[in-house]
């Protein structure tokens, strides 16, 4: 049987499988060995779907399953799927944080992509810096792109109540480090918490980032809710089969539908669902690869005028399954119709005001409306500048204190995060709840990686206290799920030559978010004399990818990305192999 008379010359896979030479041969036999029908090399779209399946990421376990839902999609559209794997990054797990190896993900999507006879692809992704390495790499080739996240984990249930991943960890392990829970209590939460498959199911990085990629245009509208154990859930990936066909027949690539206006809604979607402070250093990565020009500012500026919609942990009491019953992003998009540009593209080819046209909001305790929010316009991550952080700071402030917005208070120093567990149960520790706490070389270049060290849990004597917040300041990173007035990305970082490296035990910090600033009440002359006789410390790293990292690792002002894969570098097809 003949499988060469529908060839497309159009088609990047062609390039491989088309035509009658010796390297048409090599690729097509070998393919053979897998048992696919003979015509399948007839020019039909190639669809690659990468999977960042593994069992070292709970949060992407299921998504083989998802996988074979998307191929039933390919075949009936008359397309070709080959799946493929993508380094699996499980925030759970991985040491010392994914995100050092995010960019490495993104680096291998990319390759992966332009090396192999693919016309489009489908990403599969769910666990925090999956989401974003996967849209940061096939950005860089700019094929036809579809995402798929693998959804959040049913509501935790413990003692009656629904309790959320991550934010609850945070809160029981403070409680029993008090000592006003105890150990049996602790197991049994644990136990409850994490019930199904699945990511987190509070508003944490990733289903922060599932959220982005739906208010980017990225993930088929109403999709990136739905719980990962819901029937609809695979069958919406069956649809996006058959979506990523067409969308390779219209060459609808991902820079047409990633553009600056649609980062800018995504920025403003963030705010309303109070998303993770983790979305800025993604979308920034992401704005640099498709050459889109973002800055750190831009985040507060868009941010600013935004209420908070949606009442879902760590910001309110609701969790990821009762978001979905409420009518998903969708709903939180119309409600920010005035806000937003809906003209942009989306992948169902359609504008975002088509997508979300018949959006329904079914409870309005988890969904709020812009007119009756959640908390007012201001209460979003805003971006503090100052002495302390000459190229920016963040703070996500419907997750902090509001006495803690203007504060003053003495430093209290660690130079590594290990440095301040060690002492951080001393009874004796010289702190008040007026304190400021401050963890450096944490950031990209210090730790490395830029690790979620920056909400540092609390001494046990002032939990003894009953005091449950205070100001912290790092270089740090925090998990979405996190909480308290935390201030986070400090840039440039301490081991990158930043002031947060020269501030000293019982200097002065102010805090003044109304007025975006974080500064040492030092003298400028003090604060030069210090920064002239201060000599960065790097982490000290001496092969692998951990030093590429360090050595290229651009700042948390810039998307922490690598200074070498800023832009793109398209999707030509590569020199034949053999």
């Amino acid at each position: 049987m003949s499988d060469t008379s529908h060839q497309s010359s159009e088609r990047r896979s062609q390039d491989w499988f088309g035509g009658m030479g010796r390297n048409a041969f090599i690729h097509r036999s070998w393919m053979r060995n897998q048992g696919f029908a003979p015509d399948v090399f007839d020019g039909r779209p190639v669809i690659g779907i990468a999977n960042t399946w593994s069992e070292l990421t709970p949060c992407n376990a299921h998504l083989r399953r998802v996988a074979d839902s998307v191929k039933r999609g390919v075949w009936e559209m008359g397309g070709f799927p080959l799946e493929f794997p993508a380094m699996s990054l499980g925030e759970p797990m991985m040491r010392p944080t994914t995100m050092l190896y995010r960019n490495m993900l993104a680096m291998e999507t990319e390759e992966l992509i332009r090396s192999n006879p693919l016309d489009g692809v489908v990403l599969l992704s769910g666990c925090d810096k999956t989401t974003p390495g996967l849209l940061m790499g096939t950005a860089s080739v700019d094929l036809p792109a579809l995402m798929i996240t693998g959804g959040p984990m049913l509501n935790g249930k413990f003692k009656g109540r629904d309790i959320g991943s991550g934010t609850d960890t945070w809160k029981f392990t403070e409680e029993y480090r008090a000592g006003r829970m105890s150990g049996e209590d602790l197991i049994e939460a644990e136990i409850c918490m994490s019930r199904s498959a699945g990511h987190c199911m509070t508003m944490g990085t990733a289903s922060t980032m599932a959220s982005i990629a739906e208010s980017l245009g990225m993930q088929i509208s109403g999709t990136a809710a739905i719980p990962a154990v819901d029937a609809r859930r695979y069958a919406f990936a069956h649809l996006a089969g058959r979506r990523i066909v067409e969308m390779v027949e219209e060459n609808l690539v991902m820079s047409k539908i990633v553009t600056k206006p649609a980062i800018k809604n995504a920025i403003m979607a963030n705010a309303a669902l109070g998303g993770s402070t983790n979305a800025i250093v993604h979308l920034l990565a992401l704005a640099g690869r498709l050459g889109i020009d973002l800055t750190l500012q831009e985040f507060d500026d868009y941010a600013s005028p935004i209420p908070l919609l949606v009442n879902l942990m760590p910001s309110g009491k609701y969790l990821m399954e009762d978001f979905y019953y409420a009518g998903g992003v969708p709903v939180v998009l119309k409600e920010l119709s005035d806000y937003l540009d809906l003209s942009v593209t989306t992948v169902s080819g359609k504008t975002m005001a088509e997508d979300i046209a018949n959006a329904e909001c079914y409870n309005r305790e988890v969904i709020a409306t812009v007119k009756d929010p959640i908390q007012p316009a201001g209460n979003s991550t805003v971006v503090l500048k100052g002495s302390l952080a000459p190229n920016g700071a963040v703070l996500k402030v419907s997750a902090a204190s509001e006495e803690l917005l203007n504060h003053r208070g003495q430093a209290l120093v660690f130079d590594s995060n290990e440095e301040y567990i060690a002492v951080s149960d001393d009874l004796d520790l010289p702190v008040t709840k007026d304190t400021v706490l401050i963890v450096r070389n944490s950031g990209p270049k210090g730790y490395p990686g830029f690790p979620e060290v920056g909400n540092m849990p609390l001494p046990t004597k002032l939990l003894k206290q009953g005091i449950l917040d205070m100001v912290r300041v790092s270089d740090a990173r925090m998990s979405g799920t996190g909480f308290g007035t935390c201030i986070l990305h400090v840039s440039p970082e301490s081991a990158a030559g930043g002031p947060l490296g020269v501030i000293q035990t019982g200097d002065w910090v102010v805090l003044d978010v109304r007025n975006r600033r974080l500064d040492i009440e030092i003298s400028e002359e003090e604060l030069a004399a210090r920064m002239a006789s201060y000599t960065p410390q790097p982490a000290n790293v001496s092969r692998g990818w951990a030093k590429i990292y360090v050595e290229h690792v651009n700042g948390a002002d810039r998307g922490a990305d690598l200074d070498f894969l800023i832009g793109s570098s398209g999707s030509d097809v590569p020199r034949h192999s053999h």
